[in-house]
């Protein structure tokens, strides 16, 4: 029996390897669409350069309104904007706060009832690289009929170059690749209950 399972486990792991490769490489790629103007522009919290990244977008014309989902609760757009260099005023009325979403999936479940408001079909999803893969897999999921343009950034603490010599960022890269394959199980197999999550608490 042990020498039946160990081709399978070997194969398995050869798999799961080759994906995480994959799954590396992906996420160091540069943004492919940076002219395409879009209706909308979403930016996931949690990195000051997401939110930076994206209101230079707006400022730059690349849509027409911003949503910044997962904001905390505590947080006003009075605090928010303080963290922002040159925002001019006539831009802080199209930048909206979105503070229901403390995950990935509620980002996406947020940002559709925003969309659907607002009669968007088009949009720009900003966050960090390594959380680009399983966003974009989440949004698709409610929103398959929006039109989705990745921009990814990419945070100085990440070391995406030999990603594997650097614990920290080798962990990370892992966890989101683990992450990116239990949501596309999910996606294939609705029934799974709810509770089966990729993220236990808030934050991505």
């Amino acid at each position: 029996m042990k020498k039946a399972l160990f081709p399978f486990l070997l194969f398995a792991a050869a798999v799961w390897t080759a994906g995480l490769i994959w799954f590396a490489s992906l996420v160091n790629r540069a943004p492919q669409d940076v002219s395409t103007r879009t209706e909308a522009l979403i930016v996931l919290t949690g990195g000051t350069e997401r939110v930076a990244t994206a209101v230079d977008l707006l400022k730059q014309n690349k849509a027409e309104r911003l949503l910044i989902s997962g904001v905390n609760r505590k947080v006003d757009w009075v605090l928010l904007a303080q963290t922002i260099d040159g925002l001019p005023d006539e831009l802080s009325d199209n930048i909206v706060l979105g503070h229901v979403a403390c995950n990935t999936r509620q980002n996406a479940l947020e940002s559709k009832d925003w969309m659907d408001r607002n009669r968007f079909k088009t949009m720009r999803l900003v966050t960090a690289s390594y959380h680009m893969p399983r966003s974009l897999s989440e949004f698709k999921n409610v929103m398959p009929d929006v039109k989705i343009i990745p921009y990814p950034v990419f945070p100085q603490t990440v070391k995406h170059r030999e990603w594997w010599k650097w614990p920290g960022t080798f962990v990370l890269i892992t966890s989101e690749y683990m992450k990116f394959l239990i949501v596309g199980i999910k996606h294939m197999f609705p029934f799974i209950h709810d509770s089966f999550d990729a993220e236990k608490v808030c934050g991505q």
